[in-house]
């Protein structure tokens, strides 16, 4: 699986083709016609991940959507809900839950259950979306192909906290994300390239 197949939409958002499959993450401010869905995974319930407007966009029949369960509660039918540290699958994906919070602010409470996703394609590539999480210890043992973290500080991690995590459990590729659009900038995502030690792609938004 190359970067190719990997479309940023803008700050948390993907969209990810995998074997003709259209896979979202955290779809929000969808402006082109992007392809329907075939699974969408969301993070947690704040505006800008959890987009109910977004998502009634690109949803078909037979959409799958995986979601902790308090979004979950929200979606209804169609929606498998998770709890962090979790095995699930669905829609022919293996799929691992992490837990999200905030370790020094108090916007992602761990009591919360939100979670980050780690989603194994159907060529083996393992690609982690952290959600909105600081450098928490659970990121520590993961193994990971590509690494989507945040990088826009405020919310989640900053570009040095992102760079640390990455440094510690060695994502082939890094994406820095959660940058130029309610927080962040490009110098974040150029910061994060600089101090994380493997190799960092910054993406441009597909708007």
């Amino acid at each position: 699986m190359g970067m190719k197949h990997i479309h940023w939409l803008g700050h948390a958002s993907f969209r990810i083709e995998d074997a003709g499959k259209q896979i979202y993450i955290d779809p929000y401010k969808l402006v082109k016609n992007e392809p329907k869905a075939d699974i969408i995974f969301v993070t947690h319930a704040h505006y800008d991940h959890y987009s109910a407007e977004d998502i009634a966009k690109i949803i078909k029949d037979g959409t799958i959507f995986i979601a902790p369960k308090d979004v979950a509660d929200q979606i209804g039918k169609g929606c498998l809900p998770v709890v962090p540290g979790e095995d699930y699958s669905a829609g022919g994906l293996k799929i691992h839950t992490l837990p999200a919070y905030n370790l020094d602010k108090k916007f992602h409470p761990k009591e919360n259950k939100w979670v980050g996703y780690i989603i194994t394609l159907q060529d083996g590539t393992k690609i982690y979306h952290s959600g909105d999480s600081d450098f928490i210890p659970e990121m520590r043992t993961i193994v990971v192909d590509i690494a989507l973290l945040p990088c826009g500080g405020t919310y989640t991690m900053t570009a040095k906290q992102a760079a640390d995590a990455a440094n510690v459990f060695k994502p082939k590729t890094l994406v820095p994300i959660h940058w130029g659009d309610i927080v962040g900038s490009k110098s974040d995502a150029e910061d994060v390239k600089k101090l994380f030690k493997g190799a960092t792609v910054i993406l441009v938004p597909e708007q």
